[in-house]
């Protein structure tokens, strides 16, 4: 193994010049609320924290006209629903170039298209099978037109791997390593593009904050040290032994050269009143570290890849009032609505004084279940239920018939406990009660009598 890793080290260093990337990282501009600022006021407050890079989550052309001519790099996303027409037809990939690439490019300097957001973790399998044939057709679509120099990718969540601990038994789950990442990984080697990936510390934490010191989660940790049985390599902090996990799951499948961008990472400012650690000053702490961090000259890079800039995304620009889930999803921002900073950040890695974040009050924690969600399409949840009991570890055991949980003809009980169970059972490997809007989070406990429903303690 430690032979590996210095040939993987050897071949990276003529794979990746720092000196190319730069290593401020951008922002993420959702737009999921009904509060949020107009374009170009929005823009004002990109530039205020002196962000070089910026992703959208689509093509508005009212976003892409208000960063004409300002030097931001920006990132545009094709939407999960068209994948599979770009796919099957490139007549269609064409025409998508055509209406929201060419108008705008060179002048809106578009660097990157992201073919969906977290397509494995959001969509079926169906649509997995098209994401690969969807990039390379977008890709051939830019040529078409005689673009050659934006990258094509799409984003990961954590769930895509199978194993995450210790860093260097990380592996990408079976369903999808041979079938859908082993293509496109060697899509993005050919083209010589990055692996998107979202990186959440805060929910691998709040998973499990008894074993994962808070500190180290933070980039506080002085002392706290993990060293990887397996390589000896030692982690002093939570994002990079996550990192690594996905650079050995990248080298199991023969892509060792691959590099990672951070498509997403941040720390929610607020949450539920039982989302414990959710608060401003955590918020504040880790997204400093983080720009310190990954700014640093020359660069620390991860254990396993020392060295690398890790180019990145912080999210996000605003909290959006109108993202489901938890509370936690609605308070990711860097700004309020009305344009007030929650805290003092700016991405340029240079110092600047920062003022006292409220002391954190939010401690407390208890159980959660995850059910349909109401008014979900009965169709649809049979689907979703079929997926999770795949997923194995006797998600569904308990409501075969015989079994105590058994309700016969009840697709929607049948569906909550197994998303229940689900969930319970691959959150600390990035598992979420989400099932494409079909599933929502519960703090009464839907148990029945015997039946007992795995819950999740957050």
């Amino acid at each position: 193994m430690l032979l590996l890793i210095h040939l993987l080290l050897l071949s990276m260093l003529f794979t990746f010049s720092s000196a190319e990337l730069s290593p401020e990282p951008g922002i993420c501009y959702g737009q999921l609320g009904n509060d949020l600022p107009p374009p170009q006021k929005s823009l004002e407050l990109i530039k205020t924290l002196k962000a070089k890079r910026v992703k959208i989550y689509d093509t508005s052309p009212q976003i892409l006209q208000a960063l004409r001519n300002t030097n931001i790099e920006v990132t545009i996303m094709v939407p999960n629903q068209l994948i599979s027409n770009i796919a099957r037809d490139q007549t269609f990939s064409n025409q998508w170039i055509q209406n929201n690439v060419a108008p705008f490019y060179p002048n809106t300097l578009i660097r990157y298209i992201l073919v969906g957001n977290e397509v494995i973790s959001t969509t079926n399998n169906q649509t997995w099978s098209n994401l690969v044939p969807a990039m390379r057709n977008i890709e051939h679509s830019l040529g078409i037109v005689g673009i050659h120099n934006i990258k094509i990718g799409t984003s990961h969540a954590m769930d895509i791997l199978q194993t995450s601990f210790p860093p260097s038994k990380g592996e990408f789950r079976n369903d999808i390593s041979d079938q859908v990442l082993k293509p496109m990984l060697e899509f993005l080697s050919k083209s010589e593009s990055f692996f998107f990936f979202d990186v959440y510390p805060f929910f691998a934490w709040a998973s499990d904050p008894k074993n994962i010191n808070l500190d180290y989660a933070l980039f506080k940790s002085k002392y706290i040290r993990f060293t990887d049985p397996g390589t000896g390599l030692v982690y002093t902090n939570l994002f990079d032994q996550m990192i690594d996990s996905v650079y050995f799951a990248m080298n199991r499948l023969g892509y060792p050269n691959v590099p990672i961008f951070i498509a997403e990472t941040g720390w929610p400012n607020s949450g539920d009143g039982n989302q414990i650690g959710a608060n401003i000053k955590n918020a504040a702490t880790y997204n400093r570290n983080f720009i310190k961090r990954v700014t640093k000259k020359p660069a620390i890079g991860t254990p396993l890849r020392p060295g690398v800039v890790l180019q990145s995304f912080l999210f996000s620009l605003f909290n959006e009032n109108q993202k489901l889930g938890l509370g936690t999803e609605r308070h990711f921002g860097l700004f309020y609505p009305n344009g007030k900073k929650i805290y003092n950040i700016n991405l340029s890695g240079k110092k600047s004084k920062h003022k006292k974040s409220r002391v954190p009050k939010n401690n407390s924690r208890r159980k959660r279940w995850c059910v349909v969600a109401r008014g979900a399409n009965v169709t649809l949840v049979a689907k979703a239920l079929s997926y999770a009991c795949s997923q194995g570890n006797g998600t569904c055991d308990l409501i075969q018939p015989g079994k105590k949980c058994y309700r016969p003809n009840s697709v929607l009980w049948d569906a909550s406990y197994a998303f229940s169970s689900y969930w319970a059972q691959f959150k600390k490997t990035g598992g979420t009660c989400y099932f494409n809007g079909l599933a929502t989070q519960t703090s009464k406990d839907p148990s029945d009598g015997s039946c007992e429903f795995q819950a999740v303690t957050i």
